[in-house]
């Protein structure tokens, strides 16, 4: 149990600094309100804080970026899933931009190990999934969308741009 919740903590940290790291290290993002929301990306969906206290912590354009990258967790996964296809190519450039940082983590984290149970069919359908939600956001940041390539399509074969 310990060991569980040591993972969980070191998860929490780690992945958020993980996004801004990208950002700003590979992407070239120095825009301070979009590097504040990469590392509160989560912070709406795992814990019990709300956007009007990251309001009141960060200001208004925090909140507002915070709220377009978080899901809305009283809807099922896949609906919460479909949502992010639909709705990426409508989000602000800023949203954009953490959402790609995002995906680019998980799917290098995905490449270094697959979670526990997750077949390679599903690590399959979370890559194709993630390319798909990528290909709404192209334009944004082509470093970023080089990176994606390179891990989506040249190391794992999976399209991106990915084409219904």
């Amino acid at each position: 149990e310990y060991g569980k919740q040591w993972y969980q903590r070191r998860v929490r940290v780690n992945h958020p600094v993980g996004v801004m790291h990208i950002l700003t290290s590979e992407g070239g993002v120095t825009d301070i309100p979009t590097l504040m929301t990469a590392v509160l990306h989560d912070t709406v969906e795992d814990t019990a804080t709300t956007l009007e206290e990251i309001e009141g912590e960060f200001g208004g354009e925090v909140r507002g970026l915070v709220a377009e990258v978080t899901d809305d967790k009283s809807l099922a996964k896949e609906e919460r899933k479909r949502l992010q296809v639909v709705n990426g190519p409508h989000k602000s450039d800023k949203a954009k931009l953490v959402k790609l940082a995002d995906k680019l983590y998980n799917l290098r984290d995905l490449s270094r190990e697959a979670p526990v149970g997750w077949s390679e069919e599903r690590v399959r359908e979370y890559r194709v999934w993630a390319s798909r939600v990528c290909s709404g956001l192209i334009g944004t940041n082509k470093a970023l969308e080089g990176k994606l390539r390179e891990e989506l399509t040249e190391r794992n074969g999976v399209p991106f741009p990915y084409k219904e």
